[in-house]
């Protein structure tokens, strides 16, 4: 327990606490998308038992790294020519799980803009068991990603700051993954509200979504070695840029939506000297 207490130590958690929370916010809007098409008595609580699968996944994926690490091993190798992958446990899960949230990102999008009846009885869709299932599909995969990206993360900067043993390393990971997850807890309502309110943000989450899932497949196709001829490989989507863009994106959107609670129209220099000219013409004419 002494090394917690060390500024390494610390910094490692600080750090790993805001790598979770930022690797959870896909997270969080899965989630709240999820819970927004339930009865609203139900939404909090779909929205607890989500992110407390999600830290469970995680703290037993990090106990048991030694076998995530092992899904690693190639179980297929497939050579035909054109086209030569190697596949593996790891690259599977990532994989699949970006097509399923390629699939519920559409089918949702699809659901919206067709404006089907969100409260129809008897579907399966509406349901608080059918919600747990997907968000805890949903977890086991980016409880993958956030893991190895953790484990990634301390196993470099570990050397560098005089080592922390692989006992202390698990330690440190487990903390930040409980601290990140009960701050996630707290803003989840709050967040889940802010997004079903508004349908641009909804729309606007969704596409996150289908960026992340074809990130997903890109890993997953990385991971399994996907080579198309003798040069072509399949590379990864860095996360930095993906990040940006979402956060970007949402303020931008927040910049619209303040507009639209503004009671002053904001005009632009450009349309005002069009208005000008256009109400001359009238009087000329």
């Amino acid at each position: 327990m002494e090394i917690l207490f060390t500024p390494n130590a610390l910094m490692a958690i600080l750090t790993l606490t805001f790598l979770e929370i930022i690797l959870g916010i896909d997270n969080i809007v899965f989630l709240s998308i999820v819970s927004g098409k339930l009865p609203k008595a139900d939404q909090p609580k779909a929205r607890r038992i989500g992110l407390l699968l999600a830290m469970a996944f995680r703290v037993i994926l990090l106990f048991g790294i030694t076998w995530v690490m092992s899904l690693q091993d190639v179980i297929k190798s497939i050579d035909w020519g054109f086209f030569e992958a190697h596949i593996t446990g790891q690259s599977l899960i990532v994989f699949g799980g970006g097509l399923f949230l390629l699939y519920k990102s559409v089918s949702e999008i699809h659901h919206k803009m067709e404006g089907e009846e969100e409260g129809t009885s008897g579907k399966a869709s509406n349901s608080i068991v059918a919600a747990i299932f997907q968000i805890a599909l949903l977890n086991i995969v980016f409880s993958f990603d956030s893991i190895l990206t953790a484990v990634g993360m301390v196993s470099n900067s570990a050397p560098a700051q005089g080592g922390f043993g692989s006992e202390g390393a698990l330690l440190i990971m487990i903390i930040a993954v409980i601290i990140a997850m009960i701050i996630m807890m707290i803003f989840a309502g709050p967040v889940s509200n802010f997004v079903n309110q508004h349908p641009t943000i909804q729309i606007l989450g969704l596409s996150f979504l289908i960026l992340i899932g074809v990130m997903l497949i890109a890993e997953g196709s990385h991971l399994a070695h996907f080579h198309f001829g003798n040069d072509v490989e399949v590379g990864t989507i860095p996360k930095g840029y993906l990040y940006f863009s979402i956060f970007f994106s949402l303020f931008v959107e927040f910049l619209n939506l303040r507009m639209k609670k503004s009671k002053k129209v904001v005009k632009l220099h450009n349309s005002e000297i069009l208005d000008n000219e256009l109400k001359d013409t009238d009087v000329t004419d």
